[in-house]
């Protein structure tokens, strides 16, 4: 029923750098090519920190979707939309507030930590205890299937699971579920009807998990049942309702290595970035003037790798033989850090110059990249229209 389906967010608070690009953007470009993908501009996230300052988020928003662009994210192989350009993300966020219980956003563990980092920033608003939810309606609305996440994003992930389970506890429970789950299960052939309720059985009552995802996947693959059969079928796996949202699986991606110019973390807060589309000139400068291991006042003193942030660029870009090169060269003084540094600019200079020949067209002729999100923004609506359908009718809301 429910196809392998990415949905993924950055919210726009400004240009994008290399940190961006190596911890979110070159794992969409590697995903679009397997699943179908949406991606999109959350603006509205955006407002649950930076409510006070709206005048940065239009620009930022196209600025930040050249640069999508720009690292080859493809609106031929992925939709690319603007969150509050499909109004349906907002109706199902208002929905599912009112049985969502205040204490599972209250123990979200960003919510404390971020009111405790943003401490310039009053956050004590409905929208920021309430973005956890934003963020499950931006999922469900979609049917997302997949959503890909950082280590510590996952709890948001866990939440919308719990509140997709919620959601079909509460209102899957249309009359005569057992009768009509039991005339679906028929229309599968005997044979498949009896694996179904083999498998069934063995998660139930056993709680095998191999068994749900092979009936799952045996449901998958039916292509004679409508779309409620196919939604009570998957209820009645599990011993629920209908199923009228699916729970979306965690796709962990790895920690972005991308390290700013001083060894922290790559952010604009610490001032350390390079950003996406920099100009090769500002690159080599930044590069250039890098902080290197503090030993090394003169060219003849050796020096120790580990204690300089260009090494970890380094281990970022370089091939064994540069890595074994440095270490050599750094710890015998037989290179300069001049020397060290010069791989990394030609390397970085490389890796953006793609980057700047596909951006170009874009920068010239603004109005390609409204056509592309318009484009993408008319798709999304009509993927979440389907899904408000279905949640407006279980809620009985579905008027005529």
């Amino acid at each position: 029923m429910f196809s392998d389906r990415v949905l993924s967010g950055m919210r726009p608070t400004g240009g994008l750098h290399l940190g961006h690009y190596h911890g979110v953007l070159k794992n969409w470009v590697v995903l679009q090519q397997e699943y179908e993908c949406l991606f999109f501009v959350a603006d509205w996230h955006a407002l649950t920190t930076h409510y006070d300052c709206p005048e940065i988020i239009e620009k930022n928003v196209w600025d930040m979707v050249v640069d999508w662009l720009a690292a080859g994210v493809d609106p031929s192989q992925a939709t690319l939309f603007i969150q509050s350009k499909v109004p349906a993300h907002a109706e199902l966020y208002t929905l599912l507030s009112m049985m969502t219980p205040l204490g599972w956003l209250e123990r979200v563990p960003t919510y404390k930590d971020q009111q405790e980092k943003l401490t310039e920033k009053d956050l004590s608003t409905y929208g920021f205890l309430g973005y956890p939810l934003l963020q499950s309606a931006d999922i469900l609305i979609y049917r997302a299937n997949r959503v890909p996440v950082g280590e510590d994003q996952a709890p948001h992930l866990e939440f919308t699971r719990e509140i997709s389970r919620r959601f079909n506890h509460i209102y899957g429970k249309e009359p005569g579920f057992e009768e009509k789950a039991q005339l679906a299960i028929k229309k599968l052939g005997s044979k498949k009807s009896k694996l179904y309720s083999e498998l069934r059985n063995s998660y139930q009552e056993q709680g095998d998990e191999g068994a749900l995802a092979a009936a799952k996947s045996l449901l998958d693959e039916q292509q004679n049942l409508s779309m409620g059969d196919f939604e009570r079928l998957f209820g009645y796996l599990e011993g629920g309702g209908k199923m009228i949202l699916s729970e979306p699986e965690t796709m962990l991606t790895a920690a972005s290595r991308m390290p700013g110019l001083d060894g922290q973390k790559m952010s604009k807060s610490y001032n350390n970035t390079i950003s996406l589309r920099e100009d090769a000139d500002s690159v080599r400068k930044k590069i250039r003037t890098m902080p290197t291991d503090p030993a090394r006042v003169r060219r003849t003193d050796p020096g120790d790798p580990a204690k300089c942030p260009v090494w970890q660029f380094h281990v970022v870009y370089s091939d064994d033989k540069t890595r074994a090169w440095v270490q050599e060269g750094c710890k015998t003084a037989s290179i300069g850090c001049l020397e060290c540094k010069q791989p990394m600019i030609d390397a970085v200079i490389s890796e953006q110059e793609p980057m700047h020949a596909r951006a170009k067209m874009y920068e010239e002729d603004p109005t390609l990249v409204r056509n592309i999100i318009a484009d993408g923004c008319e798709r999304a609506n009509a993927l979440a229209e389907e899904t408000m359908r279905d949640v407006r009718a279980a809620m009985g809301l579905g008027y005529p």
